[in-house]
């Protein structure tokens, strides 16, 4: 059981020498609201081990370099709901863990001034509401279960930063942590420490970098309120998660549904690079709610190796820039590039939008034999109708199919572009179920039905552009232009069939 550590300090606290009030108000002046008359915040200074001796001389609280944390809980101890610890420049040596008492505030000078170093199992522990992080870097290594003083126990799933209270903001902090721990950042819902409902957190300008573990991660224990809601990411970023040793096979970037569910997420102007697995990634059998990603990017993910059997939909690869298993998802203005295996990677969707979003050079390295830039896959029954909407979308350059739909029931594709694809065994792109290409352990029986598509296709790479195949009543309009062998292929459609009238196949020059 995940417990709060309030840790007791082994020494009396040092504390500021006379004749430091004059820099110690000039601190507090800083942290008021700027333009509103208000009284000054409670304001108490810790200085680092590292630091100079006049910012020691300055500070409420100086640390010597070891057991950091004492120095920075009894600081926090003695602040008003409100306050605020200042750290100074510096690297604060932590062994054990540091908990924000409710409504404070924990300010750095900065990711590249101040850090904090944690070992035996230290963490940056949020067991209270209204906390307030900003302007520092974590890093975190050599976690061990404590009982048996082996590797990290996984039914007790820690980050270096564990959010498990509502209401808090992380801004401005970098972090990293080795491959014993399970994320960077990790807002869990535990029922021990915290039992309501985990909402309201957010996070403005925090990296996580360089990890042998998860960057940013949604996990939650328990029956009863395992949604997580309401949780922003603002300019974010999770890059080469994985690159340092992987905790398991699964690192990804950032991945926001494990075995929660998740309503309210917004996304916006974040990056994931470099990932083992997905850039962007929510589990399969979790709830998505209200999910909304605007100007993400995500590039390079998907580094491990595939499997030389691999199937299409095995759930022991991802490999993909955006993995979406359902839900209600929005991608608006979203770019994939040089992905392993997918760049959006959407199942049973349901209520899922994609408008304005990119994709190009999926399949880098040829991680797997049947890279896809677009894969669209229904196997369940889904309630909303359109089931997905994809708006003005483009794949370029893809080293494999441009748009895989299967199984896929009223869809509506509109403006779709694809530029040179690479394709696979001659083709571009397969609008429908061939036989043999049904993911594993599909219940798919069909491959396109009661579907609008519209697109603009243009390429000579593969013999035939666009494979129509296993369509039932889709209407299909744009232009196909290619001096391919066979441009667009329709085979083995089904009662209603395809609707050809508005597609205009024409000689590559032509789309202009």
């Amino acid at each position: 059981m995940i417990t709060r550590l309030h840790e007791k300090p082994a020494d009396p606290p040092r504390t500021r020498p006379p004749g430091t009030e004059l820099a110690v108000g000039v601190i507090i002046t800083l942290l008021l609201v700027q333009g509103v008359a208000a009284a000054p915040v409670a304001a108490l200074v810790v200085a680092a081990g590292d630091s100079s001796p006049a910012a020691k001389a300055q500070a409420d609280y100086a640390c010597d370099g070891l057991d950091d944390q004492v120095e920075i809980q009894a600081a926090l101890a003695a602040l008003p709901d409100g306050g605020t610890v200042v750290l100074s420049e510096g690297t604060f040596n932590c062994s054990g863990s540091i908990v924000p008492a409710a409504g404070t505030t924990v300010k750095g000078q900065g990711p590249e001034k101040t850090s904090l170093e944690f070992s035996r199992n230290g963490i940056l522990n949020v067991s209270e509401e209204r906390v307030t992080l900003d302007g520092f870097r974590i890093a975190g290594s050599g976690y061990v279960n404590a009982s048996t003083d082996t590797v990290l126990d996984l039914g007790q799933w820690l980050g270096v930063l564990t959010v498990y209270a509502s209401h808090a903001k992380i801004h401005n902090v970098t972090g990293t942590g080795d491959a014993s721990i399970q994320a960077v950042f990790l807002l869990l819902h535990n029922p021990n420490v915290y039992a309501p409902v985990l909402e309201d957190v957010e996070f403005v300008d925090c990296r996580a970098v360089d990890t042998g573990t998860y960057g940013f991660l949604h996990n939650a224990w328990g029956s009863e309120n395992t949604t997580i809601k309401n949780i922003s990411y603002e300019n974010c970023a999770a890059i080469n998660c994985g690159r340092n040793g992987a905790f398991n096979p699964w690192v990804t970037g950032f991945d926001f549904a494990e075995l929660n569910d998740i309503e309210g997420l917004r996304v916006t102007d974040c990056l994931a690079e470099g990932s083992l697995e997905s850039g962007f990634h929510f589990e399969w059998s979790p709830e998505k709610r209200d999910c909304v990603f605007v100007n993400c990017t995500s590039r390079n993910n998907g580094q491990k190796p595939g499997p030389d059997d691999y199937l299409l939909g095995d759930p022991d690869f991802f490999g993909a820039g955006f993995y979406l298993p359902g839900g209600q998802v929005s991608l608006v203005n979203c770019r994939a590039e040089g992905n392993g295996a997918f760049g959006f990677f959407i199942i049973n969707p349901d209520g899922m939008l994609l408008y304005n979003c990119t994709e190009s050079g999926t399949g880098r390295d040829s991680v797997i034999a049947k890279p896809i830039s677009y894969c669209i896959l229904q196997s369940l029954p889904v309630s909303r109708s359109p089931s997905l909407v994809m708006d003005h979308c483009r794949s370029l350059d893809s080293n494999g199919w441009a748009l895989f739909v299967c199984g896929t029931d009223n869809a509506l594709i509109r403006d779709f572009t694809m530029a040179n694809p690479a394709g696979i065994d001659g083709i571009g792109a397969i609008l429908g179920c061939p036989s043999g290409e049904l993911p594993v352990n599909s219940t798919i029986d069909a491959g396109v039905s009661n579907s609008i598509i519209d697109l603009a296709a243009s390429g000579d790479r593969p013999q035939t552009l666009v494979y129509i195949v296993n369509n039932r009543n889709v209407t299909y309009s744009g232009r196909v232009a290619s001096d391919a062998a066979r441009p667009v292929v329709v085979e083995w459609t089904l009662a209603g069939g395809a609707d050809l009238t508005d597609l205009e196949v024409l000689p590559a020059g032509s789309m202009a």
